[in-house]
């Protein structure tokens, strides 16, 4: 297979990860719409299989050398969309559960920093690249990524299936989520931090020259 192949199917691969994480969120208000089973199980195989696309397209790239910088791009505005979609759906599970408050002020602090570090990291790299700065995923904005995924799946795991499991199991698991989701928290503003003072350079010369301008 030649490299245009190769190239091409990596590219599908990182791409696939969108219509998979819709459809988690279809199936997944279906399922809790219907209170069925049925509906579970191809909601949390399409959350696994998105994250499978995250772990595997970017080591296809390497081993069969067709690292791009599309593909840099690629793959973490696909990462952006799992977040925008997967976090959201999550909390509107825990609405309509009538779940613990608790929990669910948390996810939408959660969710909420999810995005804007997002948002912010993207801000940060556009400046950067104006000045021809490397902007590839630092290893924080990697292990961030890497560790949003079985979280996800870890949340909707307890969300899809708390309502059968017995009483005495829900706090420890809740708990459980209470330190990931925390920890995910600190992540993300230890990433916002790592960012910023990694790209303020590129950000301090854009405002001299805006200043220059005027």
């Amino acid at each position: 297979m030649n490299a245009r192949f190769h190239s091409l199917f990596v590219n599908a691969l990182t791409f696939s990860r969108v219509p998979l994480i819709f459809a988690f969120m279809a199936f997944a208000i279906v399922a809790e719409c219907r209170q069925s089973w049925a509906w579970v199980i191809p909601a949390g195989l399409c959350m696994f299989l998105a994250g499978i696309t995250d772990l595997l397209d970017g080591r296809l790239a390497r081993r069969w050398n067709v690292v791009s910088t599309f593909g840099k791009l690629a793959d973490p505005l696909m990462d952006k969309v799992f977040f925008i979609v997967s976090f959201p759906t999550l909390l509107w599970l825990i609405g309509m559960q009538g779940e613990n408050r608790v929990h669910l002020a948390v996810m939408l602090v959660f969710t909420v920093l999810y995005i804007l570090r997002d948002q912010w990291v993207t801000f940060l790299r556009a400046v950067a690249s104006t000045y021809r700065a490397d902007v590839s995923a630092m290893w924080l904005g990697k292990v961030r990524t890497a560790l949003s995924f079985p979280a996800a799946g870890l949340i909707y795991t307890y969300l899809a299936f708390r309502r059968f499991l017995p009483t005495s199991w829900n706090g420890p698991f809740l708990a459980l989520l209470y330190v990931v989701e925390a920890f995910l928290i600190v992540l993300n503003v230890y990433s916002c931090i790592v960012y910023t003072r990694a790209y303020w350079p590129y950000i301090r010369r854009a405002i001299d020259s805006s200043d220059g301008a005027d």
